[in-house]
């Protein structure tokens, strides 16, 4: 019973990893991330290591993860690290949104043209409001 356990467990666990990957790979491509990257810094000469950077990152972080590595950082520093992780995951949340014309679309759909601005601080607000909802009740104290 706990081999059939252990192996189900295995079957959901790479399932879920296949997935995530294959996000990850369609959000690269689809995007066209290396290349627009390269572009905007121009650095033609260095897209290989580009490449080999996101691969070799995602692959070092997925080994940490695995071994349970932990930072122990003082409460006062989690401040400002929180933020500006907080800043990015909504930048390129907005980033995202912007590339793939989402808002346009919703707006249209719902007949909100004329309240875009309203739709635009809801979205915003509901996103703090989750976030700081998250950290209150699911931090560890």
């Amino acid at each position: 019973m706990e081999l059939l356990y252990s192996l189900i467990l295995i079957f959901i666990g790479l399932a879920g990893g296949i997935a995530v990957g294959s996000g990850f790979v369609a959000f690269i491509t689809v995007l066209d991330i290396v290349p627009r990257l390269v572009q905007m810094t121009k650095a033609h000469r260095f897209i290989r290591g580009c490449e080999y950077s996101i691969v070799l990152g995602v692959l070092f972080f997925t080994w940490i993860d695995f071994r349970g590595w932990e930072m122990g950082f003082p409460d006062w520093a989690t401040i400002p690290l929180g933020l500006t992780m907080g800043i990015f995951v909504g930048l390129l949340a907005a980033a995202l949104t912007e590339v793939i014309n989402v808002l346009p679309i919703l707006a249209k759909r719902l007949r909100m043209q004329e309240h875009l601005l309203y739709l635009l601080m809801a979205m915003a607000l509901g996103k703090v409001a989750g976030s700081i909802y998250q950290w209150m009740v699911f931090r560890v104290w």
